[in-house]
């Protein structure tokens, strides 16, 4: 997937994900969870390891269940900042993951990758599915501005999906 206009314009890039960005992709994965994790009562050396542990097993499985979707790091110059994770294999684009380094949160960065994926999947005549999880209110609010419906729950996420106006 290209980088999107927007994005490029201020110094932003998408590249394919590679063995070198492990420890910053498990970074981001511990930042995610870090305020859930926070009210455990862990010790930190506790909590770090079950983070990387889940990393771990969170990666493989992505990678196993989705061998060909689009693993991407989202750069701000040279330093990464997120990642996306898309799969566009079936009838339908999936947004398997995407993250934004807590620092970077309100830029609009988000909102730019995800018009940029619901604009590439119009042209292709297919609609969007995610999954966020039930606690995420600040991004199940983004999505549902940006015109993606709830179609059910899942577990500990709603299912979403965005459907193209393309006839």
């Amino acid at each position: 997937m290209q980088t999107p206009s927007a994005l490029q314009q201020n110094g932003y890039v998408l590249r394919h994900a590679g063995a070198e960005d492990i420890p910053f992709l498990r970074h981001l994965y511990a930042q995610t969870r870090s305020a859930e994790l926070a009210a455990s009562g862990w010790p930190q050396a506790l909590r770090e390891r079950f983070l990387a542990d889940q990393f771990a097993l969170q990666h493989t499985h992505y990678v196993r269940q989705f061998a060909d979707a689009e693993f991407l790091v989202l750069l701000e110059e040279t330093r990464a900042v997120g990642r996306l994770y898309l799969d566009r294999q079936g009838p339908d684009f999936l947004i398997i993951d995407i993250a934004l380094l807590d620092e970077i949160h309100g830029r609009g960065l988000g909102s730019a990758l995800i018009i940029h994926v619901q604009q590439t999947a119009a042209r292709a005549g297919c609609g969007v599915r995610l999954h966020v999880d039930l606690r995420n209110e600040a991004a199940y609010r983004l999505y549902l501005r940006l015109g993606f419906r709830e179609t059910g729950i899942e577990g500990a996420h709603r299912a979403m999906r965005w459907d193209t106006d393309v006839s």
